[in-house]
């Protein structure tokens, strides 16, 4: 899909008919136009402004007047470098302005291999949060012992750790609206941190059985086939996972 143009590929219908999109830079790949591979940035983008147009707003996301400013540092594997995650955290540090940056969202974890005071993904977190951006992060999914299958404890992942950031956890709603049976979800990742022992994470929000958009011939789309959905207008595809 080319965001710049009128005509887009039905999958991501949710997001480029609202013009979503404000801005793209490639840390992967250094390609110019918006692609996902893995997936994961379509579903979490999804989650975050998605308008619903593909089910007539039923899957809506949780803020759908936003815009995003896409920073893809994650490779088709899901993977990619903290060094990518840094510049794309200057790169919004630079552009807040420009864009108005208010929120920076990392759906994404790395191993905490040292203190948050020396680590320079901290280092640069903060230095986002003290020009005006908050920044958000997942806790991780290190909940489980993937050995015994026990609950882990100091799982937090980068910039989780890291006191600036709202860390937040993944909840399960049981598959009802009824919050009072709401548990932790069992991958979400507990604190206390690595090293410096801080209480994460912050805050907790549903994280399982969420619909929201995903792109077509990606990764997780070829993987998750038992979990997507249709919509409501007619598509080539299933265009919610």
């Amino acid at each position: 899909c080319d965001w710049s143009s009128d005509v887009c590929s039905s999958d991501l219908d949710d997001l480029f008919r609202s013009r979503s999109l404000v801005a793209w830079v490639d840390f992967v790949n250094n390609r110019p136009k918006p692609y996902d591979d893995w997936g994961h940035g379509t579903h979490v983008s999804g989650i975050i402004s998605g308008t619903g147009y593909d089910s007539d707003g039923r899957h809506r996301g949780v803020a759908p007047d936003t815009k995003i400013a896409a920073l893809k540092v994650l490779n088709d594997k899901g993977a990619g470098y903290i060094s990518d995650l840094i510049s794309a955290v200057d790169w919004a540090i630079t552009n807040r302005q420009r864009y108005n940056l208010r929120v920076i969202n990392i759906s994404a974890s790395g191993p905490v291999n040292e203190s948050y005071t020396t680590d320079p993904l901290c280092a640069a977190v903060r230095e986002a949060v003290e020009s005006g951006i908050t920044v958000v992060a997942s806790a991780g999914n290190l909940g489980k012992n993937p050995r015994n299958g026990k609950d882990l404890w100091g799982g937090i992942g980068a910039p989780g750790n890291c006191p600036w950031t709202l860390t937040v956890g993944a909840s399960s709603t049981e598959g009802d609206r009824d919050r009072s049976n709401d548990i932790m979800a069992s991958f979400s990742s507990r604190g206390p941190t690595r090293f410096d022992a801080l209480a994460k994470p912050d805050i907790s929000a549903p994280g399982t059985g969420v619909v929201a958009p995903i792109a077509a011939n990606s990764v997780l789309y070829n993987q998750k086939s038992g979990a997507l959905f249709d919509g409501t207008k007619p598509t080539t595809y299933k265009p919610y996972l």
